[in-house]
């Protein structure tokens, strides 16, 4: 059993350089959690906060309900694996995956059995007496997830593993990852800045933004109800189109565009008559046909789909992902439909929801 309370938790540099504000969470038993956002956001110090690899300046850690945020690294029972593998040149793979429980003395065939297990788990029997350089850049993240499994902690942490792989390994590595959790069915916190790897991993994400937490949920729940505009605009791909537009009269007007509502969309902005708003609409949820205008610029055929770029009448850029393909030229009209829409105030950026009226 490993659940993780993250209580409040600040990262203050001696500069007085804050990087974390206020993180707060429960993370089950189990869970595989992805804290994702952009560069600088504080997704990987928190992460080290976990870890005992950085100071937690306020609030509380505690890990199966006894306080650890004082607690040394090495007394925590957590295993880190890094971007850059951080692998002994000179050592077998054997003996990189061994190296933690040789240094803990455990019995040499309690190490040569778990040993054994982790490579079988891992595709890598056939390369333990191989040395590092000899191995692929996937291989060797497998060697650095291996020396972690050997241990058997109670929580995995990955610092961006995937970073230095190229996009085939990435999502070979990704998919071995998400069947090791289900194995292993140990509690993972995993940070990327890659949306892709957080919502095909994930079973909450954590979005962050300058050391701030934007939002917690599932995947689902940050795709189809986001919080606020950063949440919007970073999950996706291709991200969100925006607009700012007005409402009256049951119409969105503004940026070339005239659009007209439903019943239930009127509702939802019912204390926005006459205000200046931001609409948000996917790629995927615009379609041909309609009321919508859009002066083509580039098509991207994909296969099964095509995204389409344009602008609307007073050259705001817009992107349609359409399915099937198709063969719009540069300066053609695209007419279409906004399907599902976003709508967001102005001011705060947070999404205006039914609910809250």
């Amino acid at each position: 059993m490993a659940e993780l309370s993250l209580q409040h938790i600040d990262k203050i540099y001696d500069n007085n350089v804050q990087a974390v504000f206020d993180f707060n969470m429960e993370i089950a038993d189990g869970e595989l959690i992805v804290l994702v956002g952009p560069s600088g956001c504080g997704k990987s110090t928190t992460l080290r906060m976990v870890a005992g690899l950085e100071d937690i300046s306020n609030g509380k850690l505690l890990l199966d309900g006894t306080d650890i945020t004082r607690a040394p690294a090495k007394d925590r029972d957590m295993a880190m694996v890094f971007q850059n593998y951080a692998l002994y040149g000179h050592m077998s793979i054997y003996d990189n995956m061994a190296f933690s429980l040789t240094l803990r003395k455990e019995d040499k065939n309690v190490i040569h059995k778990k040993v054994l297990a982790a490579a079988e788990i891992l595709d890598l029997t056939s390369q333990l007496n191989k040395k590092p350089a000899q191995l692929s850049g996937g291989q060797r993240q497998r060697v650095a997830m291996g020396r972690a499994i050997v241990r058997s902690p109670r929580v995995f942490l990955f610092d961006e593993p995937l970073s230095n792989l190229d996009a085939k390994l990435r999502g070979s590595t990704r998919r071995e990852i998400l069947l090791l959790h289900k194995r292993l069915q140990a509690t993972l916190l995993y940070v990327t800045h890659d949306q892709t790897e957080a919502m095909t991993l994930a079973d909450r994400i954590v979005c962050m933004s300058m050391g701030h937490v934007q939002q917690i949920g599932t995947p689902m729940e940050l795709y189809d109800s986001p919080d606020n505009i950063f949440v919007a605009g970073f999950i996706g791909l291709p991200p969100m189109n925006f607009f700012d537009v007005a409402f009256q009269d049951g119409v969105l007007k503004g940026m070339g565009l005239e659009i007209p509502l439903s019943a239930e969309e009127q509702n939802r902005l019912s204390d926005y008559v006459g205000k200046e708003i931001t609409l948000g609409v996917r790629p995927e949820d615009i379609s041909e046909g309609g009321p919508i205008a859009i002066r083509v610029t580039t098509n991207e055929n994909l296969g099964m789909n095509t995204l389409v770029h344009g602008y609307t009448g007073d050259k705001k850029a817009v992107s349609a992902k359409l399915k099937g393909w198709k063969n719009y030229r540069n300066g053609d009209i695209m007419q279409a439909s906004f399907n599902k829409k976003h709508f967001f105030d102005k001011e705060t950026t947070r999404a205006i929801r039914k609910e809250e009226q």
